[in-house]
């Protein structure tokens, strides 16, 4: 797949507002109407959100990465999502790979959660080197369990 991730801007907020809120996460934690566009704007705002587009500038997907966000410290992946019709193709693999290689190749760690909703996410990402650290009961809401996952890197 032909795609290049460059730093998200405004004019992508509508596509990536619509993998958010179509997607196991959005539909866990941002089922109120125009919390996933508050929430984005935040994100937007401060220069955090990448996304994937295509040959004609369409956005595939975004990643949302802090980079001070782990114990201020390590980034941390606070946001992953794809297109409904795009999902499948590799496109959560690209983005990972640009954050891991090129936006955080000078740290030795990387972090994210993934909630015991989403059990192909955990899968996808136990594959390409993320380990459990531990189970996080009711962090973000009861009755949902996040996993904190770890990435460590040879810097």
């Amino acid at each position: 797949m032909d795609l290049t991730v460059i730093k998200g801007s405004i004019n992508y907020i509508n596509d990536c507002e619509e993998a958010l809120v179509n997607s196991e996460l959005g539909e866990r934690y941002f089922s109120e109407k125009g919390s996933a566009r508050k929430t984005l704007e935040e994100g937007f705002s401060k220069g955090e959100i990448f996304v994937a587009i295509d040959r004609d500038n369409n956005c595939l997907g975004f990643v949302w990465v802090i980079l001070s966000g782990i114990f201020h410290s390590f980034p941390y992946i606070h946001i992953i999502a794809v297109n409904r019709e795009n999902r499948g193709q590799g496109i959560g693999k690209i983005l990972l790979k640009f954050v891991e290689d090129i936006h955080c190749s000078k740290y030795s760690k990387i972090f994210l959660l993934v909630g015991d909703f989403n059990p192909n996410a955990k899968r996808l990402y136990e594959r390409i080197g993320y380990s459990e650290i531990c189970e996080i009961p009711n962090l973000y809401r009861n009755g949902i369990t996040e996993c904190l996952m770890m990435k460590s890197r040879i810097v």
